[in-house]
């Protein structure tokens, strides 16, 4: 039995359940969905907003506040929480994706999300980096992978760096996030089953080192919790034989890897999610950048505890918004002069008054308020829509709700 993770509700049908995660700056109820703030900030979103919406926690990334604007500077800032004027749980990944961004998917704008069986561009955990041709060939490949760890340069300045699992959990112990990520090689989604196991073996060294790390240090092992990650890429015998060996080291929780296709299939997120069922029921599960509405009521139905995706805010700034009858365009000609509110269906604290004509005028006239609006509402409707899971999980009536959303979420769209 977790004695930092319960459960309270199941589901009738299915795996859903409602439950909650113990943290040292408060409890989480699960499912939940965490807000992305890569560099200690939801993009657009104030962290009194993020409140007011009900978000529970957030989380952050290490390769990123780790070369800007450095360890220390946030340690000395109070850690994470503290720094960003978010006094409530947070998350930190380990950094590991974003230094496969700058390897194998450097360039190629390959994430852990397929669609149609090819690479999808904007999608998956995180986005690939921004980087500048001239840093590039400064030192040739951006990161190296061995069996020790990870060689690579900044995207900032080209500078050289190496991450260890053992100083990827230093760096997140000095981050001081209640909850932290083991490092593990993320893989693209193309690879070949030879490689896949060959970094999925690497992924379980590399826990095990990441795990002894943390044990070792005995203040952060009583404040932070940590989880390991499973990978196995699309294939299904990976990711099964990946879950076991994680789940069975003693982490804190378990992190969704691999990667998925938008249709179903043996390479889909359903296929993935059956990964799983190899976890010990108490184990609380991580979504890792599994965000757009139905996939998030799909990973409930299968038992997973909590979400984070860049989706919400990255659609957002661009001018598209989240309703129950799909996402819609706000920079479309037709919304230039619609004069009803923003989503009539589901009203977001701080949009209300908003006409999708005005934000519509906001985003085509390049004003930032209009992007900031559309990040507000849709980080909002995704945390609505995930708590109202969780009511339904515990009034027994979980199924139904995500039938009728998706129902009039995905016709709405045909």
């Amino acid at each position: 039995m977790s004695k930092h993770f319960s459960i309270t509700d199941r589901s009738k049908q299915g795996a859903a359940r409602a439950g909650v995660i113990h943290t040292r700056r408060g409890d989480i109820q699960t499912p939940a969905f965490s807000p992305v703030g890569t560099k200690a900030n939801v993009k657009g979103v104030m962290p009194s907003q993020l409140r007011d919406l009900g978000a529970q926690v957030v989380l952050a990334n290490t390769y990123h506040l780790y070369l800007q604007p450095g360890v220390e500077i946030v340690e000395k800032g109070g850690g994470l929480s503290s720094f960003m004027n978010w006094h409530g749980p947070t998350i930190t990944d380990s950094g590991g994706f974003q230094v496969f961004s700058l390897g194998a998917a450097f360039n190629r704008k390959i994430s852990k999300f397929l669609k149609e069986d090819e690479a999808a561009e904007g999608e998956g955990q995180h986005a690939p980096v921004i980087f500048d041709e001239s840093v590039q060939s400064q030192h040739g490949q951006l990161a190296i992978i061995d069996d020790d760890g990870v060689t690579f340069t900044s995207h900032h300045d080209g500078s050289l760096h190496r991450f260890t699992p053992e100083r990827s959990v230093e760096i997140q112990h000095a981050l001081g996030a209640d909850i932290f990520f083991a490092f593990d090689e993320c893989t693209a989604p193309t690879e070949s089953y030879e490689y896949q196991r060959e970094a999925m073996l690497r992924t379980h060294a590399w826990a095990e080192r990441s795990l002894k790390a943390h044990r070792q240090n005995i203040e952060a092992r009583e404040k932070q919790l940590i989880f390991g990650i499973g990978q196995g890429g699309s294939f299904d015998d990976l990711r099964r034989e990946s879950a076991r060996a994680i789940g069975e080291m003693g982490f804190d929780g378990f992190g969704l890897g691999g990667s998925f296709s938008k249709k179903f299939g043996d390479n889909s997120l359903e296929s993935a999610l059956k990964m799983l069922t190899e976890l010990p029921e108490d184990m609380p599960r991580h979504g890792l950048g599994v965000g757009e509405p139905t996939d998030v009521l799909l990973a409930i139905s299968y038992g997973v505890d909590l979400f984070d995706c860049v989706a919400a805010t990255r659609i957002g700034r661009h001018g598209s918004i989240y309703t129950k009858r799909g996402i819609i365009h706000l920079r479309s000609a037709e919304y230039h002069n619609d004069q009803s509110a923003l989503d009539p269906e589901t009203i977001i604290p701080g949009t209300e008054g908003f006409t999708r004509s005005y934000v519509s005028h906001l985003i085509r006239s390049g004003e930032m308020l209009g992007s900031m609006i559309c990040s507000l509402h849709n980080v909002g409707f995704i945390v609505a829509l995930v708590d109202g899971a969780r009511a339904a999980i515990k009034e027994g009536r979980f199924e139904q709700y995500r039938e009728e959303f998706v129902t009039k979420y995905t016709k709405s769209r045909t």
